[in-house]
């Protein structure tokens, strides 16, 4: 079966790296994939936003399935658009793909069904923010209510934070339409927690565990990114609450999405925050795979991931078990000098061709010249990824490929995983 994935960075590499596993796979083409896609896919000049070329595209290549990576087109109706195609997609309807697109209909849907989250406001007029802010005070988180590349949260430790956070947000619009509307939510303590499942309508099927580091430094310090590094699975966490988060946060909002009319097919992606009570709470859902979650967690997956979208897209999922390798997995991201503001792009990359055992380096942000030399092209340019008997084998080879691997302005965090061995 030929296949198209939708994307170009660090997740969709992951998603093709594991479609290409499959016996069950023909030619895989990547819209618009990376430099680094283009060893394992063919990849297709069409960007994730032209619905109707990659429409018909599929159509020309008589695809057999079709998987959309990122955020912006699922919120936008991709889905939707590919139906008079009639080949099976998987991912979220536009309907269903707005527990990821406002943040304010995510967190009703969570009040309404009585679904764990922190408390919360929402607001579409500044001055009325500004004093519900000032009447609350600090620690609290101002997000964004739309899509913003994951960098619409702000976690204010100080009330002038805040503040700079929501003029950010509602007056300057430094990220446009999504900052429109705000939520402003109560701050809660403890340890983040990142729960994938494949969904497809009530029947929920978890992955392992993930735990991602947002800020950009080390020491959970400075701005927040898309994610510096992630690990899988979490040996830190009790298995008890794993499974809670699962049966009362997971499994209650998919039901509550079906109860809606907003049926979810595809990856629905849980940010948990483990307060210090031991209860999970939910922080945030995503309508895809995390990332770079995906690229610790699909590694471990041992089941055939062609056979679990064909399962989800054709109704069949509660039928199939997955299976997990007992080896872990840790995720290191190289960055550009200047990320997650401006960065440089063009700069030569050296040490990528150098393999070594037990290790995966995921292309997020590369070119690559025609005499072979691979280039920075993104904020986040590599996912560099280790794997191991246990955290501490995979994190030690993460960063030994990482070291290995140079570019001016290169920098990376040093703490990822460590979380989980202390």
């Amino acid at each position: 079966m030929d296949i198209l994935v939708i994307g170009g960075g660090g997740r969709e590499h992951a998603i093709v790296w594991a479609l290409a596993k499959s016996p069950k796979a023909g030619t895989i083409y990547c819209a618009p994939g990376n430099a680094g896609i283009g060893k394992l896919a063919e990849c297709v000049p069409i960007a994730v936003s032209e619905f109707d070329k990659l429409a018909a595209f599929a159509v020309e290549k008589q695809v057999g399935l079709i998987v959309v990576g990122p955020d912006d087109p699922l919120a936008e109706g991709i889905v939707d658009a590919f139906d008079a195609t009639g080949i099976p997609v998987f991912g979220p309807r536009k309907n269903a793909a707005e527990i990821e697109g406002s943040k304010t209909f995510m967190k009703d849907l969570l009040h309404k069904y009585g679904i764990p989250t922190a408390a919360y406001a929402k607001f579409d007029n500044y001055e009325e923010a500004l004093a519900y802010l000032r009447q609350q005070g600090a620690p609290i988180v101002v997000k964004a209510d739309g899509l913003a590349a994951g960098k619409g949260v702000t976690v204010a430790r100080t009330i002038e934070e805040a503040e700079q956070a929501l003029s950010d947000i509602m007056q300057s619009k430094v990220f446009g339409d999504a900052g429109s509307r705000v939520v402003i939510e109560e701050f809660l303590e403890g340890q983040e927690m990142s729960i994938l499942a494949f969904v497809d309508g009530e029947t929920v099927k978890p992955m392992s565990a993930a735990q991602d580091h947002k800020p950009a430094y080390d020491g959970d310090q400075g701005p927040n990114t898309g994610g510096m590094g992630t690990y899988s699975p979490l040996p830190h966490i009790q298995p008890s609450i794993i499974e809670e988060a699962i049966e009362t946060i997971i499994k209650p909002t998919a039901k509550a999405m079906v109860a809606e009319g907003r049926p979810f097919c595809g990856v629905l992606f849980a940010g948990l925050m483990i307060t210090p009570d031991g209860r999970p709470k939910t922080i945030e859902f995503n309508a895809r795979f995390g990332d770079p979650e995906a690229q610790v967690v699909l590694p471990r997956l041992k089941t055939d991931l062609l056979d679990v979208f064909l399962a989800a897209v054709n109704g069949t999922l509660a039928d199939l078990e997955l299976e997990w390798s007992d080896e872990a997995a840790v995720c290191v991201i190289l960055a550009s000098g200047g990320y997650p503001a401006s960065y440089p792009k063009g700069i030569a990359i050296t040490g990528l061709d150098n393999e070594q055992d037990g290790t995966i380096v995921f292309h997020a942000g590369t070119s690559r010249d025609t005499d072979g030399t691979w280039r920075t092209n993104g904020g986040r340019v590599l996912g560099v990824v280790g794997l191991g008997a246990d955290i501490a084998a995979a994190r030690a080879k993460a960063y030994e490929r990482a070291e290995a691997i140079a570019f001016e302005g290169k920098f990376n965090r040093t703490d990822i995983a460590l979380k989980a061995l202390q």
